[in-house]
């Protein structure tokens, strides 16, 4: 009867865990945003933290005047100057020729229905048609960017939350850190300190990386732009360099910026961005990414773009920004606690005896 019972009460067990993780799992569901949200700052926090601690060694003779929060404050403040400076240079004349556009659109509407007129194809287009779809695509754009406000201030306020647990994370990582680790028992703990410890590590590379590629992209666009005359050239170059900071798709609207930009001025500049970004990419990808950050971050080139391709459709554009950092995490936690390490040096040994 002995064992009967105990048979029971681990059924009985199984049972009970078995259902609190269908309710976790499923409350974690329904709070995937928040969770998102919290683990893309904590992960932020673990990235700055060597910028943040830079900054605090900062001195003035034997005075350190940013220590702690003002480290943080300071950062945010050069931040926000930074944007700032941007906005007030770039903005203008961009919002210049926009007005200027607006005022000819009347005047150049006629024109520029007979120039379609004239294209090969244009015998089979409804002209009529086409006009009033035109005047009823500018009467629906103000609407469209109303109904998109919403959407937009809940982007907003979910960056401005990502920012303010990103500085709590920074201000107190320390003791989180402390009592997430607390969870696990004592013999197995240092194990895991130390394979984050080197995530860690890890992860400030990447964001060394990350921004050597940025400077690069900006500086090299920036020239390149002002050699052809490129309209806005220093704005774009700067915000070819800033968008870099999202794989892939931050190139990508770049890209089309760029063109977009070169395509009202001749197709001569469009041909030049086109070139441009044809060779760069081939650098990039060939030299510049092997060189910068597989050696940083010790990931092979599938692992990257994986990383990416998951981190995008999980989690949109924040997903694609922390998805390298995040395979940089699981990739030493199976490392650590999956691959068989012997296997792995046997191999490494049979392979230097050939």
């Amino acid at each position: 009867m002995i064992p009967f019972f105990g048979n029971r009460r681990t059924l009985r067990s199984d049972i009970v865990f078995a259902f609190a993780l269908a309710v976790a799992a499923y409350i974690a569901w329904q709070a995937r945003d928040v969770l998102v949200l919290l683990y893309v700052s904590a992960l932020l926090a673990v990235v700055l933290a060597p910028a943040v601690r830079a900054t605090e060694r900062v001195r003035v003779g034997r005075w350190q005047p940013l220590k702690g929060s003002k480290a943080i404050f300071f950062l945010l403040l050069a931040l926000a100057g930074a944007i700032a400076a941007y906005l007030a240079l770039a903005l203008p004349p961009v919002l210049r020729d926009l007005q200027d556009l607006s005022n000819s659109i009347p005047t150049r509407a006629p024109e520029l229905l007979a120039r379609i007129k004239r294209l090969p194809f244009a015998n089979h287009l409804n002209m009529n048609q086409l006009s009033s779809e035109m005047q009823s695509f500018a009467s629906h754009a103000a609407a469209t960017v109303l109904l998109s406000f919403k959407s937009w201030a809940a982007k907003l306020v979910d960056i401005a939350m990502g920012v303010i647990l990103t500085v709590y994370f920074i201000l107190e990582g320390d003791q989180a850190y402390a009592w997430f680790l607390s969870f696990f028992p004592p013999e197995s703990r240092a194990r895991l300190d130390g394979v984050l410890q080197r995530a860690e590590t890890r992860m400030g590379g990447w964001l060394l990386g990350q921004g050597s590629l940025m400077l690069i992209l900006g500086l090299c666009s920036t020239i390149v732009y002002a050699a052809i005359h490129l309209r806005y050239a220093y704005a774009l170059g700067v915000l070819t360099g800033l968008l870099n900071v999202v794989p892939v798709l931050g190139s990508a609207i770049s890209i089309a910026l760029a063109l977009l930009v070169a395509a009202f001025d001749s197709w001569g500049k469009v041909l030049g961005v086109a070139i441009f970004y044809v060779v760069y990419i081939q650098v990039e990808n060939s030299y510049l990414t092997p060189r910068i950050m597989q050696s940083r971050v010790h990931l092979p080139g599938i692992a990257v773009i994986v990383s990416l391709l998951l981190g995008f459709s999980l989690a949109g554009v924040i997903g694609a920004m922390v998805s390298v950092p995040t395979a940089v995490l699981v990739t030493l936690l199976l490392e650590e606690y999956l691959v068989q390490k012997d296997i792995l040096e046997q191999k490494e040994v049979s392979e230097s005896d050939q």
